[in-house]
């Protein structure tokens, strides 16, 4: 009499992801895909900023489907530059895995040992502790990467200086900031001063953010996000009325934004 086969003890999860991992193998192996084989760090760089923006775009719509689509596809691009570490003898994808569960495991003394830490607060101090016992001698802003988009550049460091104690009291103190650098910029007068003068203004807006808790990435997108939709209402409705945008005068265009802007809002 045939018997129920006992249960796997691999999940799963894990079986696909050994599935997924020997499918990039293959395609990396002699007997692979060409294109694959011929891939460095350096081509394939391309590939993951694209891919990290589309899952962040998958993720300010909300949906489920397309987020977990753009995940596999970053995911991809983990396993891609691990298949060409291991082909070029540099490390293999143990070595990627064993990395980050270690890291896992000791920034997390309160999961796995007897640290503790009641809020989401606790435990961003604690891991700025263990990140310089780790480092002690590492200056703090070391180690942020240049490549990042600068706002995202700029908060990451100011929030690195703010918790080693470098900050006013209050938000009153960047506030008046940004009124002394508007000031410096309108009276700027050379296109070498002005330049300097506006990223001082972007410099402190980004630490007002920081400080209000905003990130401020997101905060532009929405915003951008937000002038998209209401200009193209502006436009589709003056091409309705056969009017060219360049020939309307600022009342006209003001009182067409001031309709998107009301409408967007639900008050007509």
């Amino acid at each position: 009499m045939a018997t129920n086969p006992e249960p796997s003890p691999i999940p799963d999860d894990l079986r696909q992801f050994e599935a997924l991992e020997a499918i990039i193998r293959r395609l990396h192996g002699p007997e692979g895909c060409p294109w694959d084989r011929e891939q460095t760090h350096e081509s394939l760089r391309p590939h993951l900023l694209e891919e990290a923006y589309e899952l962040l775009e998958a993720i300010d719509t909300g949906k489920g489907d397309a987020i977990a689509e753009e995940l596999g596809d970053v995911l991809l691009q983990v396993l891609m530059h691990s298949a060409v570490a291991e082909r070029t003898g540099e490390f293999g994808f143990g070595d990627v895995y064993s990395r980050i569960a270690a890291k896992l495991v000791a920034r997390h003394p309160h999961v796995f040992a007897d640290a503790e830490a009641e809020t989401a607060e606790d435990v961003r101090e604690s891991l700025e502790v263990l990140k310089q016992k780790e480092r002690p001698n590492r200056p703090r802003l070391e180690g942020v990467p240049a490549t990042l988009p600068a706002l995202a550049e700029s908060q990451t460091i100011q929030g690195r200086a703010r918790r080693a104690g470098f900050d006013w009291p209050d938000i009153h103190g960047p506030l008046e900031k940004l009124s002394e650098e508007i000031t410096e910029l309108a009276l700027a007068e050379t296109d070498e001063d002005r330049e300097e003068e506006f990223g001082d203004v972007l410099f402190v807006i980004a630490h007002i953010a920081a400080t209000m808790g905003i990130d401020g990435e997101q905060a532009l997108r929405k915003a951008n996000g937000k002038f998209r939709r209401r200009f193209g209402l502006v436009e589709q409705w003056a091409n309705e009325e056969s009017l060219d945008l360049q020939e309307m005068d600022i009342d006209a265009l003001d009182e067409l934004w001031k309709r998107a802007k009301a409408l967007e809002r639900g008050e007509l």
